[in-house]
């Protein structure tokens, strides 16, 4: 840091993104990313609005708001479109929490939760998962401040059913409830349905995960119109361009051809359960995924060594330094192929540690 650093942020620990090396090919499965390009129409229509770019985009982005609300069957003024659904938290972060209304979150969830809380300087309170790691609802009824649940949960993909979130979200009138969904499109429910009938619950969205989007960053909120208005307020207070042309063009070409993310999703679905299956009959123990990825540890060798052994060979997977979960990795479920090549590499790991 300069000397010229704010002394407000010198503490900040800054979230750390998944590893994009540069210096050699490796099979990726440690950012969560789709192994499937987009759509055909998604390249088209970024490509056509990319000879407009020397105009602003529109501020309101009414044309992916509206494809989004007639996909949802809401309102347009129920969705709010951002940069990823990361500057949406951010905004949600802003909106409904401070010195008197501190943030409720898991204890491991994702990583990003307690930097937007350093970062407006918001308290805020870790609910631990249960042994088993899963969120507990009952535990957040007894708190107040806003409650923030990934859905299913990073990085342990595990999910809570949309009759435990409305549940908690009745029992709780008072308070915001905003629901993290990035990763709800791989067998998991949505509670998209439910924003028209409780004014307490935000849910927000991502294009990265199944709609093969994480280049373009593009995201949405849905909710009350009143919730909405004030994502707006801090947007139109930061950064009133936030969508570019591009990205808008390419989110509603993504709508249109839905049919081919949900092929995709089923794939990844099918090739999530096949990898479950063959690391089970190796001895690890595997969380029930809901999500594009696997949770995952082995008694035969640590999380960090597995990490750095695959690495070596040409695979990527995320391992986490924090308590109780140092001995998993999260593994991206990729192509078939892609996971073949995991289980095939892993055996040989583990045959090199019983010798």
């Amino acid at each position: 840091m300069s000397r010229f650093f704010s002394e407000r942020y010198a503490s900040l620990t800054p979230y750390t993104p998944g590893e994009q090396p540069q210096e050699r090919k490796y099979i990726k499965l440690n950012t969560n990313e789709s192994p499937f390009p987009p759509s055909p129409g998604v390249a088209a229509a970024a490509a056509e609005e990319a000879g407009r770019l020397q105009l602003y985009s529109d501020p309101e982005s009414k044309a992916v708001t509206a494809a989004l609300a007639a996909h949802y069957g809401l309102k347009p003024d129920q969705i709010l479109v951002g940069n990823g659904s990361d500057e949406l938290l951010n905004f949600a972060f802003m909106s409904y929490c401070d010195e008197t209304h501190p943030a409720l979150f898991a204890d491991i969830t994702y990583g990003f939760y307690p930097v937007f809380c350093e970062l407006n300087r918001i308290p805020y309170i870790e609910i631990p998962l249960t042994d088993d790691l899963r969120i507990e609802t009952d535990a957040y009824i007894g708190w107040d401040g806003t409650v923030f649940i990934a859905n299913p949960n990073a990085p342990t993909g595990l999910a809570l059913s949309a009759a435990e979130i409305e549940a908690l979200v009745k029992a709780r009138p008072d308070r915001v409830h905003v629901i993290d969904e990035a990763y709800v499109d791989f067998g998991a429910e949505s509670v998209l349905p439910l924003v028209d009938r409780y004014d307490n619950l935000l849910v927000i969205q991502t294009f990265s995960k199944s709609r093969s989007m994480a280049g373009a960053r593009l995201g949405f909120a849905a909710g009350p119109a009143e919730l909405i208005r004030d994502l707006n307020t801090l947007k139109y207070s930061t950064n009133p361009y936030n969508v570019n042309r591009m990205t808008s063009a390419a989110g509603i070409a993504a709508l249109k051809e839905n049919d081919y993310y949900r092929r995709n999703a089923k794939i990844i679905m099918e090739n999530r359960s096949w990898t479950v299956t063959e690391l089970r009959k190796l001895g690890f123990a595997v969380t029930d995924s809901f999500s594009n990825f696997l949770f995952a540890r082995s008694d035969r060798i640590s999380g960090g060594d597995y990490y750095r052994r695959l690495k070596e060979r040409g695979i990527l997977v995320r391992h986490f330094d924090k308590p109780r979960i140092d001995d998993y990795v999260r593994i991206t479920v990729g192509t078939r192929d892609q996971m073949e090549a995991l289980i095939r590499e892993t055996k040989t790991l583990l045959g090199e540690c019983a010798q």
